[in-house]
């Protein structure tokens, strides 16, 4: 890549001493092979501790009448940025906050743990590929506070 069309600020982020910087985070596997496993900008630093966003939205996925999930971090004074998940729950499972922070506390460790939870019942904001909007999701709560 040479750069971007118009626009050398984007390319001065984006190429430093010849190497692309692509944003993603990778994990080297046993086999040498690395994996895509998120993007820095979706990183939760919690407490000092990072979440990744994916890691947590597998867990949650796993709860009982969890039809689709989505976690952000939302900034926070005492903790820098706090965990928050988006649930939209199966058609025949009720919203019961209290039921899913009760699940939350028995299968994720304290630095991964929603501490916000919110229902979705409309679904998460996707594009026009169906690929989950993180951004929109932490426009919408920059907006709120």
């Amino acid at each position: 890549m040479l750069g971007y069309w118009r626009n050398q600020s984007a390319t001065e982020k984006a190429i430093r001493d010849g190497w692309l910087y692509t944003g993603d985070l990778a994990q080297k596997l046993p086999n040498g092979f690395y994996r895509i496993v998120e993007r820095k900008k979706d990183l939760i630093i919690t407490s000092g501790f990072n979440v990744y966003p994916q890691e947590v939205e597998e867990v949650l996925l796993t709860c009982p009448g969890v039809a689709e999930v989505a976690v952000v971090g939302i900034p926070d004074e005492k903790r820098g940025e706090i965990v928050k998940a988006y649930f939209v729950m199966d058609s025949k499972k009720l919203w019961k906050p209290e039921e899913i922070d009760a699940w939350c506390r028995e299968n994720l460790g304290a630095q991964k743990r929603p501490r916000a939870i919110e229902h979705c019942p409309d679904g998460l904001p996707r594009n026009f590929l169906g690929k989950l909007l993180r951004r929109k999701l932490r426009e919408d709560e920059t907006v709120e506070n």
